[in-house]
């Protein structure tokens, strides 16, 4: 292993543990520092390099699951290595889900501690650029932001777009799906073939077998003349599923196979036609949910989640809403003419939650820019009435939406416990009536809850709930 001095952060509470690892990690380094607190270590981590840190999830001051993303967006993001005192399978699998160079528990050995530190920092050595590599500069084409969460998906489009492997995009109506797909295809080595776009949900179910595979003449009623499939068409290039949730549980068989060995026969015909095409598909469905319950099949599932892009919805990416605005009226006659847009306006795009994504938001732009002539300032009148309307029912009435007001409070006696108490007790109880609702699914209880992993994983703890 390379010899270069390295630098590994600890963050721990426990003091103890945190000597202890700095000690064992003397043989491989000798910049080692600890933190008790997560504030602490984030501020080390943002003020200087580190190439490894050891973060513990239970802090006084937070879960260290929750800041994994605050860390992997600093320059040069060091490998994190979650640990814990904790045996919790949902807390290993959501580390793994963010990306977490390794999950390893306190009671493990300076050895499988030093083992840890030695691979991630192989890894860090092996992914450093090299030059003259040959990669090119990711074109992002129409997809606008440099939020946070849309860095993070196109770093994983310029990941896809130099390897051949299927690709799976989710992510809400309306959140660019096919932006990103055709991101993929651009800047890949398939770029000089076809991009061809499949809507499963549009797909008439009579013709979904003939329309993906062809068929021969007289095939069937109708068929009067032989006709190539989207498959056959998309031979060296990419093939772009939309809404794959969709596709007939009995044409997913034939797909899969065709996937597999990038062969299939037409409607018809006797004779196997060939087609290499890298698949990108994309689904705003739960297809794990859906295979589990038997109505999307699971092998076919596991096939195309080779790499997943998750794409966040435009209210978690903020930041992005402005610049995608004046994006949109690029090239538009009111831009070209001088057209302005007041501050009022851009508040109201701020305050809106954007339930369609970044669709509804270059919607809202047409028809805005449709309203103004040369040299006018836009204003909130110009923009659709419901964004107006939600915004100023959130200025009055701040909350999920009308409704009846709350009734006279019902007299129950003395009150005997402090506020807090009554609090504190609360949250027990509906959390013990939320996992005995789900069985123990994180998945659905963060999902009906409204809270991150890691923010149940503390309410658990404070609460002394097990997650199972």
């Amino acid at each position: 292993m390379d010899t270069t001095p390295c630098h590994v952060v600890i963050i721990d509470d426990d003091e103890q543990i945190c000597r202890f690892l700095a000690s064992a990690f003397r043989t491989i380094t000798a910049h080692t520092a600890y933190h008790l607190t997560l504030s602490q270590g984030l501020e080390r981590l943002e003020s200087g390099d580190a190439d490894v840190v050891f973060l513990d999830v239970n802090l006084p001051d937070g879960n260290g699951l929750e800041a994994v993303g605050r860390i992997q967006a600093l320059p040069n993001a060091p490998e994190i290595i979650i640990m814990t005192g904790d045996t919790d399978p949902d807390g290993a699998e959501l580390a793994m889900e963010l990306n977490a160079w390794d999950y390893i528990e306190k009671s493990g050995s300076a050895k499988a501690f030093n083992l840890s530190l030695s691979r991630a920092l192989e890894y860090r050595l092996q992914k450093q650029p090299r030059p003259f590599s040959g990669i090119k500069a990711l074109e992002r084409g129409p997809i606008i932001g440099q939020s946070e969460a849309i860095t993070a998906c196109l770093e994983k489009v310029a990941v896809a777009a130099n390897a051949d492997m299927p690709v799976l995009i989710t992510g809400k109506t309306g959140t660019g799906k096919e932006l990103f797909a055709r991101a993929i295809h651009e800047n890949s080595a398939r770029q000089d073939k076809d991009f061809v776009v499949v809507d499963c949900a549009a797909l008439p179910e009579h013709l979904v077998e003939s329309t993906l595979f062809g068929h021969t003449r007289g095939a069937f009623t109708g068929a009067d003349a032989d006709k190539t499939g989207l498959l056959r068409l998309a031979h060296g290039g990419t093939l772009f599923l939309d809404e794959l949730g969709e596709l007939p549980g009995d044409i997913q068989k034939r797909f899969l196979r065709a996937l597999q060995e990038k062969k299939f026969r037409p409607v018809g015909s006797r004779k196997e036609v060939k087609s290499n095409f890298r698949l990108v598909a994309a689904t705003n469905k739960d297809l794990y949910a859906l295979s589990r319950d038997g109505r999307f099949r699971e092998d076919l599932y596991y096939r195309v989640m080779a790499m997943k892009i998750e794409l966040p919805a435009l209210v978690n990416r903020r930041e992005d809403i402005v610049p995608i605005a004046r994006h949109q009226m690029k090239g538009k006659k009111t831009r070209e003419q001088g057209c302005t847009l007041s501050r009022e306006f851009l508040d109201e795009l701020m305050a809106y939650e954007w339930p369609g994504n970044v669709r509804e938001l270059k919607n809202a732009m047409d028809l805005a820019c449709s309203h103004v002539v040369a040299g006018e300032t836009l204003y909130p009148t110009h923009l659709p009435g419901h964004i107006r309307a939600y915004n100023i029912r959130q200025k009055i009435s701040p909350g999920p939406g009308p409704g009846p007001g709350p009734g006279p409070v019902p007299d129950t006696g003395t009150i005997a416990i402090p506020l807090k108490a009554h609090v504190d007790k609360a949250k027990h109880d509906y959390l013990i009536r939320l996992m005995a609702q789900t069985r123990g699914d994180m998945r659905k209880t963060c999902r009906i809850s409204g809270l991150s992993r890691g923010h149940l994983y503390s309410l658990f703890k404070k609460y002394g709930i097990k997650s199972s």
